[in-house]
């Protein structure tokens, strides 16, 4: 019996990591009217504070009015959609990336 549980917890702790990653997704957002020195940290800082995103990289290219967000998230805890609605509800509206073609 107590061998049966040993297996058990070492098995469980075994697959610990692999359950915590199964919900992690990266999204790239291009974040609209965000063309000022400090609206890229604001945008930054705005979807840091979504609940399940744990790492925000906010890039402008070229310096026009917007900006590019890649956001890690656990998706089990939130979604793109609700990273746009945050964004837009600080006055930067949003939308994802689409897929360029080679």
């Amino acid at each position: 019996m107590k061998t049966q549980i040993g297996i058990f917890a070492a098995l469980g702790l075994a697959m610990a990591p692999i359950a915590a990653q199964a919900g992690q997704a990266t999204v790239v957002l291009d974040v609209h009217h965000a063309g000022c020195v400090l609206c890229g940290p604001i945008v930054k800082s705005t979807l840091a504070h979504v609940k399940g995103v744990t790492a925000v990289s906010v890039s402008q290219a070229d310096g026009n009015a917007d900006v590019t967000a890649t956001v890690t998230y656990d998706n089990a805890l939130t979604s793109p959609a609700a990273m746009i609605k945050a964004t837009t509800g600080q006055g930067y509206p949003a939308e994802v990336t689409k897929p360029t073609k080679s």
